[in-house]
């Protein structure tokens, strides 16, 4: 019976992480040259660290890609499907590599990650030039993501995965 509860507690604060991340992308962003800057990173990256690669997968590249289409960016939602979700896989995995011990590390890893997702994406969509000019801003939004996802994790962490245990 507890498995079961893990598993529906679980999923619910997957789902709560993913409509967050949504959340804090819209009401927070900064328009861009082909796109937006936005503090959906923090809630992606941290739901990867406290719960692992899948399910910063799947927080980052649903919620994500939720956003684009609600923000009227249809255009980049495979993009960001795949940018996103990989980021926050690689936080979520990089942390489980590093014993738990290194979240900054992990999260800065997986903000550069975006950051070259997004310059591969933009100079597909729109060249080489709008990739040099938007990689700088995603680079402060990878890192800016970064340590804010670092400080909620050892703030928030223990009552996330609380029930979990």
């Amino acid at each position: 019976m507890k498995t079961e509860k893990s598993s529906t507690y679980r999923l619910v604060v997957l789902a709560l992480f993913m409509a967050l991340t949504v959340v804090m992308t819209l009401l927070f962003r900064i328009p861009i040259p082909y796109g937006y800057v936005n503090l959906g990173d923090m809630v992606l990256l941290l739901a990867g660290l406290s719960f692992g690669g899948s399910a910063g997968f799947f927080v980052g590249s649903l919620g994500s890609m939720l956003a684009d289409l609600f923000a009227g960016y249809a255009f980049y939602a495979p993009i960001t499907f795949v940018v996103k979700g990989l980021e926050g896989f690689f936080a979520g995995w990089l942390f489980q590599k590093m014993d738990h011990k290194k979240p900054l590390v992990a999260t800065v890893i997986a903000g550069i990650w975006m950051a070259i997702g997004y310059a591969i994406g933009d100079t597909i969509l729109f060249g080489f030039g709008a990739a040099i000019a938007s990689f700088p801003l995603n680079i402060a939004q990878g890192l800016v993501g970064a340590f804010l996802s670092t400080l909620l994790y050892r703030w928030l962490n223990p009552y996330i995965t609380k029930k979990l245990k």
